[in-house]
């Protein structure tokens, strides 16, 4: 058997591909999750997009006023308009087809269009102006702009928002339940449930606003960005002003991203990095949620609700795992680790161009993937839990250590000399009860109302604040 042939009996997995054979996860075991992202950040995406700033480019060349070009027929915008409308997956593997002879993918993408003009005579006739004085950058610079604007605003915005708005909703709704604070591992003051993921709330709301606050830009400027080959065709045109028109007007006329007046040959991607970056720091605050709350189960503090048939251990009956949590967790860190590539290595060209940006680019959508993935994996785990007030309450009662804090304040605010370290002297690394703490109260000079005041909290009361700060969320 030669060396490169798979052995006997196994399939070719280049006519069998599928799900179960993919050697990406996020295309095999987790492709159902991710469907509404494919159209998007997929080849088949990518294609889809190379599309749409062809035409567009094109329809307004034929509005630009040249001679050579007169404004395109009604009827020819609407046939135009429905190869973007309508691009199918046949078509972007006819695209491929083509590709297999040019060995040039954007090339292959304006053969294919040109294809399409056949029979079609006023098309026909002026089918040079497709690509007219466009290097392959103007339209991939602004393809990928127009997948991650589709990606990030009706994919990873959305998935980001849910797990926000439940969040809140937790929040309130667990705004009074009282829980023990826990620094550096140890019991501290108490705080509420809700005021924790208020917390939360509040951090993911910043990070969100900075995602969707990143301006997209595209530039099409030609091969230096110098708009040479645009002024050898017509001297006298404005066509820095034709280029802004075409990326900064609204879709479908234009591409409604914002425009880049500077480039090399490529975009500089100093906004990619920007986006990518913004997103990773969304993905850390979900990392410190995901083990949070990963702790909070184990402490007993949530429960999770039971689906009929799943199995938490092969041996232990017993176990209900908090996997969602943890596969976020897992995926939060595959995304950044690809989004820290992407924003490090994408500003970087050597001179005036060079293809290592290709590649990478090609893996925005594994990104992106990796971390709708965890978004969802959050919301199932989210949805499962239900609050173990019992537990909360039991892990209060057994730490009235942590009222030294309040009675030492008031001591302080009444004068008692040495009162951090009277407390510190009763409480530092002893069992301490309600009884042992009544008596050093009794015996405190303060004025009464105070001791009547320290005499009634608890841990369960002594949480400031939280309550109003969890409802404000």
């Amino acid at each position: 058997m030669r060396a490169n042939n798979p052995p006997a009996g196994a399939s070719n997995p280049a006519q069998t591909l599928s799900p179960i054979s993919a050697l990406s996860p996020l295309d095999g075991r987790y492709a159902g999750k991710l469907a509404s992202l494919r159209p998007f950040m997929s080849e088949h995406g990518y294609m889809h997009r190379r599309v749409q700033v062809e035409v567009a480019w094109f329809i307004a060349l034929s509005d630009a006023g040249f001679d050579e070009f007169k404004p395109l027929s009604p009827g020819a915008r609407t046939y135009l308009m429905g190869l973007i409308k309508n691009f199918s997956e046949d078509d972007a593997r006819a695209i491929k087809e083509i590709e297999k002879t040019t060995n040039h993918d954007v090339k292959a993408v304006e053969y294919w269009i040109k294809s399409k003009f056949e029979a079609r005579p006023e098309l026909e006739a002026a089918a040079e102006f497709v690509h007219f004085a466009c290097t392959s950058e103007d339209i991939n610079n602004t393809s990928h702009a127009l997948q991650l604007k589709g990606g990030r605003d009706q994919v990873l915005l959305p998935a980001l928002e849910q797990i926000i708005t439940k969040l809140r909703e937790m929040a309130h709704a667990f705004a009074a339940v009282p829980m023990l604070s826990r620094t550096h591992g140890q019991t501290a003051s108490p705080t509420t449930v809700g005021k924790e993921l208020g917390n939360v709330v509040v951090r993911l709301s910043t990070a969100r606003d900075r995602i969707a606050g990143v301006k997209l830009m595209g530039k099409m400027n030609g091969a230096v960005g110098n708009y040479n080959a645009h002024l050898s065709a017509w001297p006298d045109f404005d066509w820095e002003n034709f280029s802004r028109k075409v990326i900064e007007t609204e879709e479908p006329v234009g591409l409604g991203l914002t425009f880049q007046p500077y480039s090399i040959q490529i975009e500089p991607h100093d906004y990619m990095a920007e986006l990518f970056d913004a997103i990773a720091r969304a993905n850390t605050i979900l990392v410190d949620l995901s083990r949070d709350i990963w702790g909070y189960v184990s402490l007993g503090y949530f429960k999770q609700k039971l689906k009929a048939g799943e199995i938490g251990s092969s041996t232990m009956p017993h176990k209900v795992n908090p996997i969602d949590f943890e596969n976020a967790e897992g995926n939060l860190g595959l995304a950044n680790a690809v989004l820290r590539h992407l924003s490090e290595k994408l500003p970087i060209s050597r001179w005036q161009r060079d293809l290592t940006d290709s590649t990478v680019l090609r893996n925005m959508g594994v990104a992106m993937g990796y971390a709708v993935l965890a978004y969802a994996s959050l919301m199932t785990g989210l949805n499962k839990l239900e609050l173990n007030e019992e537990q909360l309450a039991e892990d209060l009662d057994a730490s009235w250590e942590v009222l030294a804090e309040p009675i030492q304040t008031v001591m302080r605010r009444f004068g008692v000399q040495g009162a951090y370290e009277k407390l510190k002297e009763v409480t530092r690394g002893k069992t301490v009860t309600a009884e042992a703490l009544h008596q050093l109260i009794n015996g405190l000079e303060i004025p009464q109302a105070e001791k009547d005041r320290l005499l009634a909290m608890t841990p369960a009361t002594y949480v400031g604040k939280a309550s109003e700060l969890a409802r404000r969320v």
